[in-house]
């Protein structure tokens, strides 16, 4: 089955060796996403809401490239630096998936990649008739 790799440009993805988004038949898998604009700056500091807004249109961009859209995704995880910031994350992740209503986990880590960062979330989609 072919593979398509989806680059969104960033300099560290041939560094670290990943790919934003990786299309293998009808599944499309996309990395973990933060809230960068399209300079690498962090959208949102501070507020997880918008943090999570920004990682889920950047989400939507590469699905984009990958010919598919936010009502194919059929799975999202969220990883989070405070737990205790749940409704602002799901309030945002609700208001893109509220009729799409993919399967979804939220888990608190320690940390992400640089500490302005309060999100990440990754998701799989499903293009297949």
């Amino acid at each position: 089955m072919p593979r398509e790799n989806f680059s969104s440009g960033t300099p560290w993805e041939p560094i670290v060796g990943y790919s934003r988004a990786v299309k293998v038949g009808a599944y499309i898998h996309v990395s973990g996403t933060t809230a960068t604009d399209g300079k690498g700056g962090i959208v949102g500091v501070n507020d997880p809401y918008a943090q999570t807004a920004q990682c889920l249109r950047n989400i939507e961009a590469a699905l984009a490239k990958a010919g598919a859209t936010l009502s194919d995704v059929v799975r999202t995880r969220m990883y989070v630096v405070n737990i205790s910031d749940w409704e602002k994350i799901g309030k945002a992740h609700g208001e893109f998936f509220r009729d799409i209503r993919p399967a979804s986990s939220m888990v608190e880590v320690r940390c992400l990649i640089s500490p302005e960062i309060l999100v990440e979330i990754e998701a799989d989609a499903y293009i297949g008739n």
